[in-house]
């Protein structure tokens, strides 16, 4: 029974973490905004430990401060918070791509288009699509969840390494609490959400690490881009 309950109370953990990292994802819960365990444990009608254990998991993702005497609040990024995290994406994922592409030795020629990509990057190759599909017709809500996806499981098969996959994992999720409540009230988003998964993942697949690393580099700088047009907009 005591094993039993300690599972049930871990999944329960990990379900509210998750459900309260998408409400900051999907800005339902927006920078700065403060809460007490007491309330989301009523708000999902659970108990007070789980909701703790799952807030002191968000926070040491860096998407919630902790405050002993106010409870807890949403983790303001900066523009600067920003740029790091891009500049510390591009120098892990360069060297990535540098070091482990080809990561697949990709099949011979086939008539079907889709036996020329690697077993392995099938599902991040559909992921990939999705993605591009919600970024073109700028719908926030489906590309981060599509875009998260793709990029862990990217992020596993190329690096074969879980401590380098988690820390851009970690990253991409920071990147996005960033960017939500910037994104949603630009005017031009669709000038500003990022469509290239797929040319990523068939560079990856014909094993081109030049091409794979000139993808990443285009799209970091997009995003240097993007930071610098938000900053400039502040002054």
């Amino acid at each position: 029974m005591p094993a039993s309950g300690a599972v049930t109370r871990s999944t329960l953990r990990q379900q509210i973490a998750d459900a309260l990292r998408d409400e900051v994802l999907a800005g339902r819960l927006q920078p700065g905004e403060e809460f007490t365990v007491k309330q989301i444990a009523e708000q999902y009608g659970v108990s007070a430990t789980p909701v703790r254990e799952a807030l002191v998991d968000l926070c040491a993702q860096g998407l919630l401060d902790s405050d002993q005497h106010r409870g807890f609040r949403v983790h303001q990024y900066s523009i600067d918070d920003y740029r790091g995290m891009v500049e510390a994406r591009m120098l892990v994922v360069d060297g990535i791509f540098r070091r482990h592409a080809p990561a697949t030795t990709p099949p011979p020629p086939a008539p079907e288009p889709d036996l020329g990509i690697g077993v392995a990057l099938v599902s991040v190759r559909r992921r990939g699509e999705a993605a591009a599909r919600a970024a073109r017709a700028g719908d926030l809500d489906i590309l981060i969840g599509y875009d998260i996806r793709y990029w862990r499981e990217l992020g596993r098969l190329v690096s074969a390494n879980d401590y380098i996959a988690d820390f851009l994992h970690r990253l991409r999720v920071q990147a996005w609490v960033f960017s939500v409540p910037y994104l949603r009230s630009e005017r031009d988003v669709l000038g500003w959400l990022w469509s290239g998964h797929v040319d990523l993942v068939d560079a990856i697949t014909r094993g081109d690490s030049e091409a794979a690393v000139e993808v990443v580099r285009a799209y970091n700088a997009h995003s240097l881009e993007w930071a610098d047009r938000l900053e400039a907009r502040a002054r």
